[in-house]
């Protein structure tokens, strides 16, 4: 099995139908909303001519909303497609590492702390810095990638602890985050669970450019790490005898996916079905060339999430429904088709 390297005839054509239906969604996540604006005020501000309730309701509301959702969609997915190569496990997503269940703890101390600790009566409630939501859920996520990889990387390079130490270290964070909140988060519980249930409500510039820089460097790692990927699918014994330094490569792969996974999570939260159920669309459509797999991710990963935040703002008008709602509903039931498919 190898991923190879597709012509550009073929890519284009493969590329065709995910890259109409993500334009589709776009144009119609600009063009609908709870708000309802006539299209002519819409172009007007696309044009850069548009009144100032148009301009303040597009411009600074609903793009840098739509992509957030992209990048983050995009960041899930190919999280979850390098996660799936080198642990060769068809279940691994970011959650499989704990940097999900890391960047809960530490939004969910965050919040606690921003609540309880500040000023001289405890219990008053202040206003949050949210603007650091997204950097201290990042850190929580990163942080837990990088010590589930330091005790895998002891002695010798396992896969198969790599994934049992983010399994049980993922549980243990998950279920200290939990406590915190019966216990103590009853003030910020609706915060916390509406950054749990995955959301794009009240996402702006800031957060479009705290995940660019995670996105360029991707952008410029994953071609050069495109031979490492399809051989790190292999045992190490033979990944190492087609000259391949394991453990480096292994180590990039993984820090690739770590910040991409981290960087997602912190932004929307934890949207657990896109990095796990996109890959698997994606090598249905594919097949198993690489040079195929990995663009079809990033735009399928783009979709899904672009598509659930307006399934979302549409269905539930002012009360939104959670992002993470609406991958659920139609991850699973593509999850079980596809599963079906290779049975």
């Amino acid at each position: 099995m190898t991923f190879g390297t597709p012509t550009s005839g073929r890519l284009g054509r493969g590329l065709v139908a995910p890259l109409t239906l993500s334009a589709a969604l776009l144009i119609a996540a600009v063009f609908l909303g709870v708000v309802d604006l006539p299209a002519a005020d819409i172009l007007a501000v696309l044009a850069g001519r548009g009144s100032d309730d148009a301009d303040l309701i597009i411009g600074t509301i609903r793009i840098p909303r739509i992509l957030t959702g992209i990048l983050a969609g995009a960041h899930f997915a190919v999280a979850g497609l390098l996660l799936q190569a080198i642990t060769r496990n068809p279940l691994a997503d970011p959650t499989i590492l704990g940097i999900s269940q890391g960047a809960t703890l530490t939004v969910t101390i965050f919040l606690l702390f921003a609540v309880y600790g500040s000023g001289a009566d405890a219990h008053t409630l202040y206003s949050l810095p949210l603007h650091w939501l997204p950097l201290v859920a990042c850190a929580g996520g990163m942080l837990t990638g990088l010590l589930v990889y330091y005790l895998a990387m002891r002695n010798r390079l396992s896969v198969l602890r790599l994934t049992l130490s983010g399994i049980a270290i993922g549980a243990t964070l998950h279920a200290l985050a939990m406590g915190l909140i019966a216990g103590w988060g009853s003030s910020r519980f609706e915060i916390v669970m509406q950054w749990l249930s995955g959301s794009l409500y009240a996402r702006s510039w800031e957060h479009v450019v705290f995940l660019l820089p995670f996105t360029f460097a991707a952008a410029v790692a994953l071609p050069l790490l495109h031979r490492s990927i399809d051989m790190l699918r292999f045992e190490e014994d033979v990944a190492r005898s087609f000259g391949l330094s394991y453990r480096l490569h292994f180590s990039l792969v993984l820090l690739t996916a770590c910040g991409l996974a981290a960087s997602a999570v912190g932004t929307v939260g934890p949207l657990i079905f896109v990095g796990l159920v996109v890959p698997h669309l994606a090598h249905f459509l594919a097949g198993r060339s690489f040079g195929m797999v990995m663009p079809l991710t990033v735009v399928l990963g783009a979709s899904l999430v672009t598509g659930a935040d307006l399934a979302g703002r549409l269905l539930g008008q002012a009360e939104e429904i959670p992002i993470g709602v609406i991958t659920a509903l139609t991850g699973a039931p593509v999850l079980l088709f596809l599963l079906r498919r290779r049975s």
